[in-house]
Formats: structure tokens, sequence, C-alpha cells
């Protein structure tokens, strides 16, 4: 605990860096005509509307249009049968601008700022509860039937045997591909089934020489990437004991030198951010992804329909070595600035308890639920047209029964950042590969407190 008031010290100590320094910034007073009060209440990065109030009224928080954003769409107007007037003021935030304000407000205490409910990324569930509690409102004895959830996914949320949110989607790896540019190269979606990552690299080169296409994109430099190399075997970047392992982890580094070979070979784009990223897949840049199944309500924005098909992922020439991981996952955390009736009534009428919400969100955005009596739908078993016909989601099932079992860690955000930091240094920098994740892991473990 120690080491996590410590590192609360040196957040708290930023963000006053922070704030002096927008201070001096400041020098134009506000304009006249502008709500005293609305630069109060909004987030930093909420839309420039107001907000609807009232007891009828719920705010949250969350990002991916396509995605969870869509899925509180569906919610609510599923929960509005029931509670005529409800109303859903649905704010659109990027992941790491929820992680931001939830440092901010739990530094500050300004909870009012709080939505009613956020969703949280799952594996930064434990340490934003441990560092700010405050912010998280105990829905343990709330009604909600957790154990009708998956287990795996709702341990995420429960922190010193109490929830704090309810689990929303599965994030099984999947590789996506336009079949058509594959037939272009002279290869089908089989070819780039159950393989290893050396093969991959090698139909990649194959299929870049013939239509100019890398094979993937992923946003940022590759951290979160690396995590799902590694997960893939059943290992991860941290010890049972918590502590880092990036320079003694040979499948770590074995996960490194595949990814860089990928970018050497022109087999992966690197778009800078998250927008970037989507903008590959919309201007068919890439022949595919690889992503959690939540990417595929994206896909099919971006279409066409008919030529994309799902296999698993490529897997690593190492002991354990699987083509099945994970990747991210989120869960809808209710706050303690919400109305807490009103938010648990929601939430458990819907994401915990409506077959009906789960048929609309799997064909229209992929979202596979952990919530037990979704599984039952027919609807996995049925013929996906914008995937030429496959039965996407039964064979993401399958995938999910296969994910190796594998050891997290509370600082998993930082260590991917570090892990960005690092892959960074190597590919622009030319940077020797074991220094750099050296120092990554020097890094990691000074911001533990270590």
């Amino acid at each position: 605990m120690k080491k996590l008031f410590a590192l609360v010290l040196v957040l708290a100590l930023s963000l006053l860096v922070f704030a002096c320094a927008n201070d001096s910034e400041q020098t134009a007073p506000p304009a006249q005509d502008a709500p005293a009060q609305e630069a109060e209440t909004l987030p930093a990065d909420a839309p420039d509307t107001q907000l609807a109030e009232g007891d009828n009224v719920l705010t949250v928080w969350s990002w991916d249009p396509a995605f969870n954003m869509f899925a509180m769409d569906v919610a609510a107007e599923i929960f509005e049968r029931s509670n005529p007037g409800f109303i859903l003021n649905n704010v659109e935030m990027p992941w790491e601008d929820i992680d931001m304000q939830i440092t901010t407000i739990g530094i500050t205490g300004e909870y009012h700022l709080l939505p009613d409910i956020m969703l949280i990324q799952d594996q930064a569930f434990e340490i934003s509860v441990l560092l700010f509690p405050g912010i998280f409102t105990d829905i343990t004895d709330s009604g909600i039937n957790f154990a009708e959830f998956a287990a795996g996914k709702t341990d995420f949320s429960v922190v010193n045997g109490r929830n704090f949110a309810v689990p929303f989607d599965n994030g099984v790896t999947i590789t996506a591909f336009r079949t058509d540019i594959l037939e272009e190269a002279g290869f089908t979606v089989d070819d780039f089934t159950d393989i290893t990552w050396d093969e991959f690299i090698s139909l990649g080169r194959q299929v870049f020489d013939a239509t100019g296409m890398p094979m993937l994109s992923t946003y940022g430099v590759g951290g979160s990437f690396m995590d799902v190399m590694v997960k893939s075997a059943g290992a991860s970047l941290f010890n049972a004991d918590g502590t880092p392992n990036f320079v003694d982890n040979p499948v770590f580094r074995e996960a490194v030198d595949r990814f860089i070979e990928m970018v050497d070979a022109g087999v992966m784009l690197l778009p800078g951010d998250w927008s970037d990223y989507i903008g590959t897949l919309a201007a068919h840049d890439v022949v595919g992804t690889l992503a959690g199944c939540w990417i595929l309500g994206t896909i099919q924005d971006v279409g066409p329909e008919g030529v994309w098909a799902v296999t698993n992922i490529p897997r690593l020439n190492v002991a354990g070595g699987t083509n099945y991981s994970s990747w991210g996952g989120s869960s809808w955390a209710v706050t303690s600035n919400a109305n807490v009736d009103l938010a648990i009534e929601f939430l458990n009428y819907t994401f915990a308890g409506s077959t009906e919400l789960y048929d609309i969100l799997l064909p229209a955005a992929g979202a596979l639920s952990t919530w037990g009596p979704a599984a039952a739908s027919s609807i996995y078993q049925e013929p996906q047209p914008f995937f030429g016909g496959q039965t996407v989601f039964a064979d993401i099932i399958r995938f999910s029964q296969n994910i190796p079992d594998f050891v997290g860690g509370i600082h998993h955000y930082t260590a991917m950042d570090q892990i960005d930091i690092a892959l960074g240094n190597i590919i622009n920098l030319g940077m020797d590969i074991a220094e750099a994740l050296a120092e990554a892991e020097a890094a990691v473990r000074f911001e533990m407190g270590l």
C-alpha cells in the first residue's frame, strides 16, 4: 500500500505542475455570456452541448461510437420502454481522457464532476479502485446477479471481495482480413489460420509484394500488441510477485523480435493514434487488422460487406504458444456521484438482464457478452452475411475457450506506456533491443516504487 501512496504522490505533483502551467497561460477573461457553472460541471473533453438533467437522467462516459456508445444507446431505448421519459446523456470520451479524469478527480476530490456511469478498461480497474476508492460505488449488494457473468471477466472489477462494475464486452482476440485482397495475392483466409508468426510474416511479405498493402495496422507503437502476443503463450509481462519481467522474459523477447520484423518488412503499419488506426481501415490501406473482437463493429462500419473473414491469431514459436489471446475488455462502473438507484436499475435491466440487448448488439456491433443467459441465443450460430456467411460468432466463442491462463498486474498500463517508449526507441532511433527493454523495465520498477 505504501507503493500505491507513492504513486498517488507522483501523480499529484504532476497534476500540480500541469495546473500551474495552465494557470500561467490563461490571461484572457472568460466570455461574458458563458454560464459560470458550466466550466465546473462538464468534463474537460465533454461536447459543447448542455447535458440533460433530472431524476430520470443518467450521464455516461465511454468511447468508440460504433461499439460502446452504440451499446449504451440501444440499452437506453430498451430501458425507456419500462421507464418512460428516461434520458441518457451519452458522452464520448477516449479511455485515456477517462483515465486522466479519474486521476484528477481522485486527487482533487471534486466528485461532483463525475458522471453517473463510466466505462473502465478491465486491466485498469483494480489500481483505479485502490488509488481512488472515493470515485466508485460498491454495488456488491445491489441485486445484480454477478454469478451469471463469466468469473474470469467479473474478477477484473472485484477488489477486496467487493463488486464495483457490471461486466460488458468479451475481449477475445481475432484477425480479420479482406478476402478479396488475399485472393488478389493468391491466398485465402485458411492460409492464415492456425499459423505461426514466422509463417504470417512470410505470407505477409508475399501479399505486400503482390498488392502493395501491409497486412495489419495497430494504434500507438505496439505495447498492447505485445501484451496480446505474450498472453497467447500463457506468459506475462509481470512475475508472480507483481514485479515487471521484460529483460529475462524469452516469450516477450520473441514477441518483440517478431513485431519489429513485421514493421521492417512492411507487413505492419503503425498509425499514431486510435483515430489514425481506424482511418487505415476506413481508407482500406491495410488487408486487415488484429484486435479484440470489439473491432467488428468498426469493420462493419467501414465495409465493404461480404468480403471480410475472421480467423484466429498467429502463435509465437515458443513452448506453450497458442493461436488465442485477449485484448482489452471493459466494464460499466457506477460512480459516487451517481443517481445510484437509477444507475443500478438501468444496468440490472439491460447489461445484466436483457437478452434482447445482446441479440441486437451481437450482429450489429460484434459485442459478445460474458453474461451467461445471452450465450444461449441462436444468433451465435447464424451465418453472418457481412462476413460472407461465416458463423463468425460461434467461431469467436470457440476461440475464447482456448485462451491460456496468464498472470496480470495492476500496473498493466504503466508497463504498456514504457513498452511503447521502448519500441519507439528501437524502431525509430535504432536503439539496441536489450538496452531498450532494460530501460523500460527499470522505468516501470521506478514508477512502482521498487
